[in-house]
Formats: C-alpha cells, sequence, structure tokens
C-alpha cells in the first residue's frame, strides 16, 4: 500500500511545550506523540463513494448549492484518508479536545439548522456557552458509559442533532418548538403527525454534511481510559459543574414557548432544559389533603347567594371576548388624544359592571390570561414566563366551561387565527369544547392590516346565535387578533385617524387607531343583541397592554419601564374590562380586580349557581380584590404588595388559593372531587 504522510510544525497556546516532528506535547513530564497522515486506502474509496451517493440523492430532492455537495464530497475524501496516533499517556487531553469541539459543533449545528439567518446571529455568546454547557453534560454521561471518546462523541452528537430535527420537524407541523411537556402528549402528536410531509432545507442538509464529516473524523480518535473508576469519577465531577453553571447562570432565564423564541432567546437545549425546571411545581408550604378536606368542609355547608340577578334572566347566552392587546392607556399617565378612543364603551352605563382587572402578562403570552380568566387559577402560583397552555395541560381542567357543559351548555371557542397557535388546537379539547373555529371559518377578506378583523369575529359570533337549536344554550369564548402587535407598518386598508396629541411614537398611534376599531366593532355587537329577546350577557376585556416604542412609556409615566415601584409596575399589567347584560343587573365600576375573577363575576350576573371553586374565589376577592404574577392588592395597605409580604387574613386567603390551585393542576391523586369535580371524569 502506497501511502504519502504529511509532518506539520504547530506551536499551540495551552501551557505545555510544543516541538514536532508530528505534534509532541509536554504532558504530565512526558512528550505524548499525536502524529496526523494522509493515508490512502482502497476502502476509503467505497466509503466515500456511499457518502457521495447518499448527498447527489440529497442534492436530486432538496434544493441545496451544488458548491456544498463538491467541498463536502472532497473534504469527505479528505477526512476518510487521515490516520490520527494519538499517545494513550494522556487520554484526558485528547478527550477535552474531542468533547469541547464536538459541543460547540453540536450547539452550532442545531441553532444553524433551526433558525434563519436573521435569527441565527441573535442568540447571546452567554446562552451560546450555556448551550454548549449542556452538551458537555451528555457527552460526559455517555463517556460513563463507553470509556470510548470518540464512541461517545457520535452517540451524544447524533443523539442532540436528532434531538434538534425533532424539533425542527415539530415546529413545521405546528409553528411551535417541541418542549418537555410535549413528551406527557406524544400520543396525540403521533396521531397527527401522518397528516404532514416531512420537508427539508438547505440548513438542515448541510448540518448532515458536518455531521458526516464529525463522525468520520473522530473515528480517527481512539482514546481509552484504563481507569474506568477515575474516569467516572472525573466525568461525574465535569457533569456537576457545568449544572451548577447552568443553574446558577439561567436562574431568572424565562422559558419561551412562543414559535422560536426559545431558540433565538436562550438556545434550543438550554431552553428545553428551563421547560423541564419549570415542569417540575412543589407544592406549596403547609400543603396536605387534610387542609383541602377543611376546605370543602367550609363550602359544602355554605348556603350563601352569590346570584346578583334576578329568576328572569335564567340560562343566558354567555359571550366572552378576550380583545388582543386591548387596553387603556391612560392609567399610565396623561394620555390626550385627537378624539375619544372608545365613546362607546366609555359611555355603558345601565345593566353594565365596568373596571379595571389585572392581567399577569405584558406584550405577549395571551394564553396566560384566557387560561386565568375561565380557570379561574393565577399565574401567581406558576414559574414567571411559563406558559400554561404547552406546559401544565395534560388532562380535562375545571373551568367555566366544564362548569357550563355541566349545565347544559354548548361551550364554542372562536380564534381567527390559525389552530396551532399557543397549542390550542391541542388544549381546547381538554377543556372540554363542543366546537372549535380558527382562520379558516372566517371571511378572510375582512381584514385590518394583517388580521382578521373584530367584527368578523363578532358577525361569526352573530351567525352561530342566529343558528342554535331550539333551547340550546350557548357559551362563546372569543379571541380576537385584530390588535396584535407590532405597530411600526404602514397599511393601505388602515387609515390611522387617531393619535396622542403632542410627541408620541408611530406604533403607539397606530395602536390607538386600533383601539377605536374595536370601540366601534363592540358598539355593533351590542347594538345587535341589545335587540334580542332572549337574555345575553357580554364579558369583555383586554388579554394585556401592548408592547411599544420602549421611548413611548417616559412620556406618559416619566420613567418607563425601568425603575418602576410595585404600584406603578401593575400599571403596565392593568387593563379594562365590562360586563354587561340585555337584562337588569347592578349598574356597577370595579376600581381594580384580576382576571382570574372575572368568570366567577359573569357566572353571579348570569343567574348560574356558582360551583364551589367559584364560590370560594367570590369569598377570596371581598378580602384581596386583586393578584397576578406581580402581586396582589392589599386593601388593608391600601397599594400593590409581593404575595410574600401578604400577612393576615390576607396571607391566609392567598395561602389557601394556591393550596386549592395545586390540588387542581398538580396533586392528581389527592384532588377534589368537590372542588374540581369535572377533572375526574372521562373524556
Amino acid at each position: 500500500m502506497n501511502s504519502n504522510i504529511i509532518h506539520t510544525k504547530l506551536r499551540f497556546q495551552t501551557g505545555f511545550p510544543v516541538y514536532m516532528p508530528g505534534i509532541l506535547l509536554y504532558c504530565n513530564g512526558m512528550k505524548p506523540k499525536f502524529k496526523i497522515k494522509l493515508q490512502y486506502d482502497k476502502k476509503n474509496n467505497i466509503w466515500a463513494a456511499i457518502a457521495i451517493i447518499l448527498a447527489v440523492v440529497m442534492y436530486v430532492t432538496i434544493d441545496f448549492s451544488i458548491v456544498a455537495l463538491i467541498a463536502y464530497g472532497f473534504l469527505y475524501y479528505l477526512v476518510k484518508s487521515l490516520h490520527l496516533e494519538l499517545d494513550d499517556r494522556c487520554p484526558w487531553l485528547w478527550t477535552l479536545i474531542l468533547f469541547i469541539g464536538g459541543s460547540c459543533l453540536t450547539t452550532f449545528s442545531i441553532q444553524y439548522m433551526l433558525l434563519d439567518p436573521e435569527n441565527f446571529t441573535r442568540t447571546t455568546y452567554e446562552k451560546l456557552f450555556l448551550n454548549v454547557l449542556c452538551c458537555l453534560i451528555v457527552y460526559f454521561v455517555v463517556q460513563i458509559f463507553t470509556n470510548n471518546s470518540g464512541l461517545t462523541c457520535i452517540i451524544a452528537h447524533v443523539s442532540l442533532l436528532s434531538f434538534g430535527f425533532v424539533d425542527y420537524f415539530v415546529y413545521l407541523f405546528r409553528g411551535n418548538e417541541f418542549t418537555f411537556s410535549d413528551i406527557r402528549s406524544i400520543g396525540t402528536g403521533l396521531s397527527v403527525a401522518g397528516n404532514y410531509k416531512l420537508q427539508l432545507n438547505d440548513r438542515g442538509v448541510y448540518v448532515i454534511f458536518l455531521a458526516a464529516l464529525f463522525i468520520a473524523f473522530v473515528r480517527k480518535w481512539h482514546v481509552r481510559f484504563t481507569g474506568k473508576i477515575q474516569m467516572r469519577v472525573i466525568s461525574v465531577m465535569a457533569i456537576a459543574l457545568s449544572c451548577v453553571i447552568i443553574a446558577a447562570n439561567a436562574y431568572d432565564v424565562n422559558t419561551e414557548t412562543w414559535e422560536q423564541k426559545g431558540t433565538y432567546r436562550n438556545g434550543y437545549l438550554l431552553n428545553y432544559v428551563l421547560g423541564i425546571r419549570d415542569s417540575f411545581i412543589s407544592a406549596p408550604e403547609g400543603y396536605s389533603k387534610d387542609k383541602i378536606k377543611e376546605l370543602e368542609k367550609t363550602y359544602q355547608s355554605d348556603k350563601k347567594d352569590y346570584s346578583t340577578t334576578n329568576e328572569k334572566a335564567k340560562n343566558p347566552t354567555i359571550i366572552a371576548i378576550m380583545n388582543e392587546s386591548f387596553s387603556d392607556l391612560s392609567v399610565l399617565g396623561d394620555l390626550q388624544t385627537n378624539m375619544p378612543l372608545t365613546p362607546f364603551i366609555d359611555s355603558l352605563k345601565e345593566n353594565t359592571t365596568k373596571g379595571y382587572a389585572l392581567s399577569s402578562v405584558f406584550g405577549a403570552k395571551t394564553p396566560n390570561s384566557e387560561w386565568e380568566f375561565m380557570s379561574g387559577n393565577s399565574m401567581a402560583f406558576l414559574p414567571m414566563g411559563s406558559v400554561v397552555y404547552q406546559q401544565y395541560i395534560s388532562d380535562t381542567p375545571t373551568t367555566i366551561v366544564s362548569n357550563l357543559k355541566d349545565d347544559g351548555y354548548t361551550c364554542i371557542a372562536m380564534h381567527p387565527y390559525y389552530e396551532t397557535g399557543w397549542s390550542r388546537n391541542l388544549v381546547y379539547p381538554h377543556i372540554g369544547f363542543d366546537e372549535m373555529h380558527f382562520i379558516d371559518y372566517f371571511d378572510q377578506t375582512k381584514i385590518l392590516r394583517e388580521y382578521i378583523t373584530d367584527q368578523e369575529l363578532y358577525d361569526k359570533i352573530i351567525k352561530r346565535y342566529e343558528n342554535r337549536k331550539n333551547n340550546e344554550k350557548l357559551f362563546f369564548m372569543g379571541i380576537t387578533m385584530q390588535n396584535h402587535g407590532g405597530y411600526t407598518e404602514t397599511y393601505d386598508n388602515f387609515p390611522e385617524n387617531y393619535y396622542k396629541v403632542g410627541r408620541s411614537y408611530t406604533d403607539a398611534n397606530q395602536y390607538l387607531s386600533l383601539v377605536h376599531e374595536s370601540d366601534e366593532a363592540v358598539k355593533n355587537l351590542i347594538s345587535y343583541f341589545s335587540k334580542v329577546d332572549d337574555p345575553v350577557e357580554i364579558i369583555f376585556f383586554g388579554d394585556h397592554q401592548p408592547s411599544l416604542n420602549s421611548n413611548f412609556y417616559p412620556i406618559l409615566n416619566g420613567k418607563g419601564l425601568t425603575g418602576l415601584t410595585e404600584d406603578e409596575l401593575e400599571k403596565l399589567y392593568t387593563v379594562p374590562f365590562f360586563i354587561w347584560t340585555n337584562y337588569d343587573t347592578p349598574e356597577e365600576t370595579v376600581d381594580i380586580t384580576s382576571l382570574d375573577y372575572l368568570s366567577t363575576m359573569a357566572l353571579e350576573r348570569a343567574g348560574i349557581e356558582l360551583p364551589a371553586y367559584n364560590k370560594f374565589l367570590a369569598d377570596m376577592q371581598e378580602v384581596v380584590p386583586a393578584i397576578n404574577s406581580r402581586g396582589y392588592y392589599s386593601k388593608s395597605k391600601g397599594c400593590y404588595l409581593h404575595i410574600d409580604e401578604a400577612e393576615g387574613e390576607e396571607k391566609e386567603w392567598i395561602e389557601k388559593y394556591h393550596m386549592l390551585q395545586y390540588n387542581s393542576m398538580f396533586d392528581k391523586k389527592n384532588r377534589s372531587s368537590f372542588f374540581f369535580p369535572y377533572n375526574l371524569k372521562s373524556k
């Protein structure tokens, strides 16, 4: 066999003296050799031919650069021709080179495959470093079992890359990423996977090429440890150190679950790990099934009448509208506009309860507001940044939907956007909706900017109401899209006639014009139902305030978004609401409440007997009128406080609330059939 040997002189900046031919390093007082040769072998021709044929097949089926194909063929043959000789007296040096280099390549490959060029550059070096550590942990775990550094690299890289491809295809299917919580619903995901066509882009192909080159290269590294126990001890220590570094640097990092935010903000692997962290919710201090039994006894004997309406309003049609980004920015400070933004909503008085409610989110994560309204639970007791729909719903939760279904209502969800948004197509069947209507149900010519209008959603609600069966009781949950951010583009189909007087920003003015459009649509909705003979109740609220140019906020509050007191901060989480009926109900102004109380208030005004959990919430609202992810409003102190600052009766109610929520969501073994009966029914 003919062979060509290439001798190279190098100098490494490692603290080790270097001298060659080949590569000679001092390690522990020795001069271990590291030799690189290019060596011809007929077997390499066969392996290279197979790899290139597979690459050509990929080229025929997937559109990517011919230059990449040629470069891959050349590099693969070159790598297969390499012959390495490693001095086995210094295995940890070669192992660290392999593991660190492999972890960096794995992290790069996953990020590159999942993100387009614009988003690929958005991940900070700090987050990328934490992702490399996540990979390094996997490498060391595999090493414990293989005792072969080259084999470890192959197994770890292929496994992690396969994991990245799972996320790649899941994102193609549903528009958001594969998370730890998806493992619980893997059966549902597999059941619909056959409806989708697997498609690979050019970035995925290049990552496969890199993986093939990497595997071919590390197969040349034959590194084994004679002292297996020592190797395993050091591996465990490396794993522990990496975990400590990740935990310390990611303690305050939020899990991101909207589209690909998790990948470009945190890095996919780190974001997945954060999802694992957020999935394990510990029981509140003092929690026990006996505590829940005590609460059951209190409400089993409760004969209080919570209804605020009369006998004439029996079984009304109930319409809940969660309006995207609808808010009243005047709560932040002095907001003067050229014309009134919401003249109709402002004029509502007769048979109307209205005021302000605390949301738990600002600028995004709509489903958390949706969940707080329907369930009566609060984000106050869940990890900051978590999204209930994508992390915590694996069975049928007790909600206003389940309560009304038990009363014979047909429950209908309408959302004029894609069903995969926030995994609603998976969550809504769990919640128990009888009908679910998404973007294809609506007239997609009825758009404002890029989204279907509020009015089109309301028209579809009216149409379904008019087509109801005899004596059919209806509950609608409508989630609008019209006002969704961002607000920087200009549109021919949307004249922006409303604006802030004085200094402002274009995105803020566009948003203000959208708010007025929402007011007009509400006017049409209520005008219609004010003329029908059957009783109707409409609950309307914003999900969160919009995210606008950060320079806009100092104009309103004099500070901006940082350095705020707790009272000032909560103003950013304040949204308007109203409950209107076409039958007699008391007129009421509510200075502040929170979204978790609204469904209870709606049931009260609908004349429907409150379930036990809603009775608890109605009583708690008397003591703690508002609570959200940031804190709560203290009646005794007359200000907002953090939950851990609560004292006396307020603290007692918050603790009981926390226990009941934990019981309903996480303690499946001891879940209360009294407070949460619908959870225990088979679907």
